[in-house]
């Protein structure tokens, strides 16, 4: 009988302690779930258990973020990607698939690149293309979740209403998720949007030689633009588009979003 209800536990890394939440047999093949800035493996509450039928899969909390000690060094995203692969390290997996939305896509992308051997194939949903352009933009920008504090709590709502335009109308639970885990982050709430902001993406995409699936969240506007970029980049991509996806897109979505995973997986040669 499948396994599919999730296991929470810490490793001991060199960091600290890393937070993961898993579903499935631990004989499986291996999909880690890489979630965007500031959430936490919250964002794959739903889809763990749709993967967890056929693959072991492991929701990590970012360095920083959820329940996660965050780096010893400012917020990076090759010191996330190498956490990573400590985490990997530590629970005895040689390989895993991997997949990121958002800033998880960006640390996906560098552990293709820099960690091969460790990367079987590699999803990457809602992810921007982080080039010298995307960087001069970012830089232009004013910050995406910090708001002040204040003492009538109105900060919350301001938290609330940066995001709301982005999010489906009539899910106030993606926004309470999306506030929850903002509040929890270890610092600067925009230590992750610096990370991916100076992620010099175009000296590392070439690298990446696995397997690859770009799923478009097609009312995301600030990742689905870069669809083209991307696929220019990795002319070995597949592409799965979902429509009506916007940027909470695995809480959002979780069935759309775990098909388009299996199904990409299922086309693979080999295990899993």
């Amino acid at each position: 009988m499948p396994i599919t209800q999730i296991s929470r536990a810490f490793a001991d890394l060199s960091i600290g302690q890393v937070h993961y939440a898993s579903c499935g047999s631990v004989a499986a093949p291996v999909v880690l779930l890489l979630h965007q800035t500031p959430r936490s493996w919250l964002e794959y509450h739903e889809v763990l258990p749709l993967l967890g039928v056929r693959f072991r899969t492991i929701a990590m909390d970012t360095p920083g973020f959820g329940d996660s000690a965050p780096l010893h060094a400012p917020a990076s995203i090759e010191g996330w990607a190498a956490v990573a692969v400590e985490l990997l390290d530590a629970l005895s997996i040689a390989q895993a698939h991997v997949v990121g939305h958002h800033t998880g896509g960006v640390i996906a992308l560098h552990l293709a690149a820099a960690h091969a051997p460790r990367v079987a194939s590699l999803v990457l949903s809602s992810t921007p293309f982080t080039n010298e352009a995307f960087r001069r933009a970012r830089r232009e920008r004013p910050p995406i979740d910090a708001v002040e504090p204040s003492e009538d709590g109105s900060h919350l709502a301001a938290l609330w209403q940066r995001r709301q335009s982005f999010y489906p109308a009539g899910r106030p639970d993606l926004l309470e998720a999306f506030v929850r885990d903002a509040l929890k982050v270890k610092g600067d709430v925009e230590g992750g949007h610096r990370a991916v902001a100076s992620y010099r993406m175009e000296d590392h995409s070439g690298r990446v030689t696995q397997p690859t699936l770009l799923i478009r969240a097609v009312d995301d506007p600030f990742a689905a633009p870069h669809l083209p970029e991307l696929r220019a980049q990795l002319p070995q991509a597949q592409v799965a588009e979902i429509a009506g996806g916007m940027v909470p897109l695995p809480d959002q979505m979780p069935e759309a979003f775990a098909q388009a995973v299996l199904g990409f997986l299922d086309g693979l040669d080999g295990p899993g």
